[in-house]
């Protein structure tokens, strides 16, 4: 989708997506030591303004400045301050090395695409740094519920670790999430790849 696409999508006054934080987000990142943190494709910024919560320093990046304003008042809201910077993630490139944790949630894209922002992420995490990415799992397509139905802007666990450059990964594995629907309880098939740069 373009970022019109998004505007529009993101125009209501409600959220379009929960507030509340990502499960994986927050089993991921409990261990870690607060610092700098960077959100690629923040949207409304529900993970950010968690991360800041806690005391991380967080920049939330979009291309859709609907969603961006929808983040800050959120971030207002619950009285913590985020860093927002309206830019196309497929083109834009953190500082490398800058940032202690590098998040990248639910951002569907092809695989050109999708690669060479992975890469960019990669670049960005310090020493010591962790690179977070959870998305919808390409399984999810056939057996789970929801999430996007192109296959071309899905991908798997080892496709997502390969791509990551010059960082070892700690692990990368599929995930069920539990949906609650008028029709009962479903289960998505997520993936978290979880990779770092020794210092």
């Amino acid at each position: 989708m373009k970022k019109e696409d998004w505007n529009t999508r993101y125009s209501g006054t409600e959220l379009v997506w929960t507030a509340t934080q990502n499960r994986f987000l927050v089993a991921e990142v409990s261990d870690l030591p607060v610092g700098r943190a960077i959100d690629l494709a923040a949207g409304e910024g529900r993970n950010a303004v968690w991360l800041a919560e806690q005391g991380w320093d967080v920049t939330a990046v979009d291309f859709s400045d609907v969603a961006l304003a929808k983040a800050r008042r959120l971030a207002d809201a619950r009285a913590v301050s985020l860093t927002l910077v309206e830019a196309d993630v497929t083109e834009y490139a953190p500082v490398p090395g800058g940032y202690d944790l590098v998040l990248v949630a639910y951002l569907h894209l092809p695989k050109p695409e999708r690669s060479g922002v992975l890469q960019r992420a990669s670049a960005a995490v310090a020493p010591n740094g962790t690179l977070l990415v959870i998305g919808h799992d390409a399984t999810n397509l056939t057996e789970g519920y929801g999430g996007p139905q192109d296959p071309l802007v899905l991908s798997t666990p080892e496709a997502v670790a390969a791509t990551i450059v010059g960082l070892e990964i700690e692990h990368a594995h599929t995930v069920e999430r539990a949906v609650e629907t008028a029709e009962g309880e479903r289960i998505a098939i997520d993936h978290v790849v979880r990779a770092h740069r020794p210092g």
